[in-house]
């Protein structure tokens, strides 16, 4: 498989502060790469580097299998990218703002605008000012300037940040349309752990400026282990039941009332009828397997 986005123990240090530590990342054509990490992890300064927006401290960064350079700026005519909150001219339409980075960007032929702007789903209000415009509608217009060019690689900063559900939605719906029917490779960056599991067969997790781990999608459920939920109205008392009647240990109580059973799966049903006889009151029982979310939180040591 083709190798899209590699890097070599790339860091980035600011004064005595490390944003980015040694980290090596491997995209390959046709991902779509979830990297995610909160706030401050080093993600937008990963990005910065990738685009050749600041300078790498040290490590290196090969783009399509060709080492990236000052000097070889034509690998960055393959790849669009939205970094952080895309800025338009508020007071000019949606088609205006394209025509200006078209001309900016030197590419010929006005074609592409209205290529973009129909990919997105936007071509009914390319003539509507911007200002006029929802922050998802903005957001699809930052695509459509991203992929004017018709890149290979797209880098999306947060692109669904702000946004309500819907508009979450949308845009989640909008990048797998873009990967399956245009071939486009991803880099997603996010906080946002629910929506990259909903897309991202590839996901890279960064903490504190240093990638802990990179794995596929579909190894990572492998990996992520099945667990009885049961809520009950009081959880002291199911977690003495637990371990004095049934001789359960591993168990957590994920939060108030609920508790997450790891061993022994295949009696749920004894364990809610010994529950119940013990005068508890079960809300729920079911079989379930750690989300995205735990796999994060169990790796960065989060609370």
């Amino acid at each position: 498989m083709e190798n899209i986005l590699k890097t070599y123990n790339l860091t980035k240090e600011f004064k005595n502060f490390s944003a980015v530590k040694n980290l090596n990342m491997t995209i390959q054509k046709g991902d779509i790469y979830g990297f995610l990490g909160e706030n401050g992890a080093g993600k937008t300064t990963t990005i910065r580097m990738i685009m050749g927006l600041i300078k790498t401290t040290s490590g290196e960064i090969e783009l399509f299998s060709e080492k990236a350079s000052s000097k070889n700026r034509r690998l960055l005519q393959r790849i669009g990218s939205m970094i952080e909150y895309p800025g338009f001219y508020p007071n000019l339409t949606a088609k205006e703002n394209l025509e200006i980075h078209r001309r900016m960007m030197g590419m010929q032929g006005k074609d592409c605008i209205a290529d973009s702007l129909k990919i997105v789903g936007i071509e009914d209000v390319k003539d509507k000012k911007v200002k006029e415009f929802s922050l998802g509608m903005k957001q699809r217009l930052g695509i459509a300037r991203a992929l004017l060019h018709h890149p290979e690689f797209l880098i999306l900063d947060e692109p669904t940040n702000g946004l309500d559900p819907i508009g979450i939605k949308e845009i989640r719906e909008l990048i797998i349309d873009l990967s399956h029917k245009q071939g486009i490779t991803f880099l997603i960056s996010s906080h946002i752990l629910s929506e990259i599991q909903q897309m991202a067969n590839k996901i890279g997790i960064i903490h504190k400026g240093e990638l802990l781990e990179e794995i596929a999608y579909e190894e990572l459920q492998k990996r992520n282990r099945h667990y009885i939920n049961v809520k009950v109205n009081d959880d002291k008392k199911a977690s003495f039941i637990l371990e004095q009647k049934l001789d359960i240990k591993d168990y957590v109580i994920w939060e108030k009332n609920n508790l997450r059973i790891y061993e022994k799966l295949q009696e749920a049903s004894n364990i809610n009828r010994i529950l119940v006889s013990s005068d508890l009151f079960v809300d729920e029982i079911c079989l379930k397997a750690d989300s995205l979310e735990d796999y994060f939180l169990r790796l960065t040591g989060g609370n």
